[in-house]
C-alpha cells in the first residue's frame, strides 16, 4: 500500500504550522521564491510518473517470478522487521552513491538545491528517479520481497523523512545514536566542508556510524544549505537537468576518448582536465555566503501563491483521473502544468522572457484545447474549464509580468 496519497493533506499541514511557528517564534525559515520552488519540484516529480513508464515496476516483477531465492511472509513480523532492515540499509548505499558518483548525483541534486531548509524542502523531489533509483532496490526482490510489502516500506520511510527537514527541533538525546533525526540530517544538507556527504542514513543513523559517514551537528558552526556551485535559476526543468548537461557538454567537448566515458561513472565534481579552465565552476563562498533571492514585490508574490495554489487544484484532480484519461489527454495535463511550472519559475527569477513564455503557454493551450475539441478528443464541458483556468491563470501571470521586478521581496 502507497501511504503517500494519504500524508500529503498532513505534510501541507504542517508546513504552514511550521511557517505559523517561525513567524511566531521570530525565525521563520521559509521564503516565498524557495517555498514555491521546491513544491513545484515536488509536483512536477508526481507528472511525470503520469506518463514515464515505471522501468523499475517491471524488472522487479519479472525478478520476483523468476529469480527468487527465498519469499518474505507478509504475514509475519519478523519478516517485515527483516524486511524494513534490508530496505533502510539498501537506501543508505542508494544514497551515498548518490552523493558520491557524478550521474547518480544528477538526479539526486534536486533535493540538495534549495538554501533554504524547512519542510517544503522535503516535497522538493527529483524527475528523472525512474532512471536510476530502482536498480538499488533489486536485491529485495532476489529475495522475494512482495511488491505489496516493498510499495508499503518504501512509502512509510519516505513519509518517516519529511519530519527531519526543519531547524525548529533540536538534538534528541539518544535519540540521535539509533535514528535519523532533524539535527544529524540538517548536517546532510549542509555544504560546509565539515559536513558535506555526511548522514546518508534514511530511517537508522547506524549505518552511517558503522561504515564511517556520521558527523554530528556543530552547535559552533552554523550550517550553510544548497549546494557548492549553486544553481541561481527557479527553472525546475533546469534544476532536474543541470548536472546531466554539464555532463553531456564535457564528453562533446574533452579530447580524450578515455574521458569522455569517464564522465558517466566518474566521482561527483569530476572534470575532464582540459574541461575545468575552459567551463570553470564558480563555488560559493562560504565565508560571505548570499542566497540567490531575486526581489519580486508581495504583489507578485501573492500571484505567485494564487497561480500555485490554481494549480495544485488541477494537478489533485488529474491525479485522480490518469486512469481514465487517454493517453492523448493525460500528456496534455502533463504539458498544462510543466508549462505553468516554467512560466512560475521565470516569474520568480524576475526575467524579461517571462512574458513571451506566458503568451506561448497561453497561445499553446488554447491551439490544444481547440483541436481536442474539433477532432473530437474532448467535449464542449472540457472547453469551459480549459478556458476557465486559462483565463484566471492568465490574469495571475498578468498581474506578474506588469510588476516592477525591483521592490522588496516577503
Amino acid at each position: 500500500m502507497n501511504f503517500v496519497p494519504y500524508a500529503v493533506p498532513v505534510f501541507l499541514l504542517m508546513i504552514v504550522l511550521e511557517l505559523g511557528w517561525g513567524l511566531f517564534r521570530g525565525n521563520n525559515t521559509y521564503r516565498v521564491n524557495d517555498s514555491i520552488n521546491s513544491l513545484s519540484m515536488g509536483l512536477l516529480s508526481t507528472v511525470t510518473k503520469f506518463v514515464f513508464l515505471n522501468i523499475g515496476a517491471l524488472a522487479f516483477a519479472r525478478i520476483s517470478q523468476e529469480y527468487a531465492v527465498w519469499s518474505f511472509d507478509i504475514n509475519a513480523l519478523g519478516h517485515w522487521l527483516l524486511a524494513i532492515l534490508l530496505y533502510d540499509f539498501l537506501y543508505y548505499w542508494f544514497h551515498r552513491i548518490s552523493h558520491e558518483r557524478q550521474f547518480f548525483w544528477g538526479s539526486h541534486v534536486v533535493h540538495h538545491q534549495s538554501e533554504d531548509y524547512n519542510l517544503s524542502t522535503a516535497l522538493r523531489q527529483t524527475s528523472t528517479s525512474f532512471f536510476t533509483t530502482w536498480v538499488f532496490y533489486i536485491p529485495c526482490f532476489f529475495l522475494g520481497m512482495p511488491i505489496s510489502m516493498f510499495v508499503s516500506i518504501a512509502s512509510a520511510h519516505l513519509i518517516y523523512q519529511f519530519w527531519v527537514h526543519t531547524q525548529h527541533i533540536p538534538k534528541l538525546g539518544i535519540f540521535e545514536w539509533f535514528m535519523v533525526s532533524p539535527s544529524n540530517h540538517r548536517v546532510h544538507h549542509a555544504q560546509n566542508t565539515d559536513y558535506i556527504d555526511k548522514n546518508y542514513g534514511g530511517l537508522l543513523i547506524i549505518w552511517d556510524r558503522l561504515f564511517g559517514t556520521f558527523k554530528a551537528e556543530d552547535e559552533d558552526q552554523q550550517a550553510i544549505y544548497g549546494i557548492r556551485v549553486p544553481l541561481q535559476s527557479w527553472n525546475p526543468i533546469w534544476a532536474n537537468l543541470h548536472i546531466f548537461a554539464g555532463m553531456i557538454r564535457d564528453m562533446w567537448h574533452t579530447r580524450r576518448w578515455g574521458d569522455k566515458f569517464r564522465v558517466l561513472w566518474s566521482k561527483t565534481g569530476w572534470h575532464p582536465e582540459d574541461m575545468i579552465e575552459r567551463f570553470a565552476e564558480q563555488k560559493s563562498d562560504l565565508k560571505q555566503f548570499e542566497k540567490y533571492n531575486p526581489q519580486r514585490s508581495s504583489r507578485v508574490n501573492g500571484a505567485i501563491i494564487l497561480q500555485y495554489l490554481l494549480l495544485a487544484v488541477l494537478h489533485f484532480w488529474s491525479a485522480g483521473q490518469t486512469t481514465l484519461l487517454s493517453a492523448p489527454l493525460l500528456w496534455a495535463v502533463v504539458i498544462a502544468q510543466v508549462a505553468i511550472l516554467i512560466v512560475i519559475g521565470a516569474v520568480l527569477d524576475a526575467k524579461a522572457s517571462a512574458r513571451s513564455l506566458e503568451y506561448t503557454r497561453l497561445l499553446g493551450l488554447s491551439a490544444m484545447l481547440w483541436v481536442g475539441y474539433e477532432t473530437a478528443t474532448i467535449g464542449s464541458d472540457w472547453v469551459s474549464w480549459g478556458v476557465g483556468y486559462l483565463i484566471v491563470s492568465g490574469f495571475l501571470t498578468w498581474i506578474c509580468v506588469t510588476d516592477d521586478p525591483q521592490p522588496v521581496t516577503i
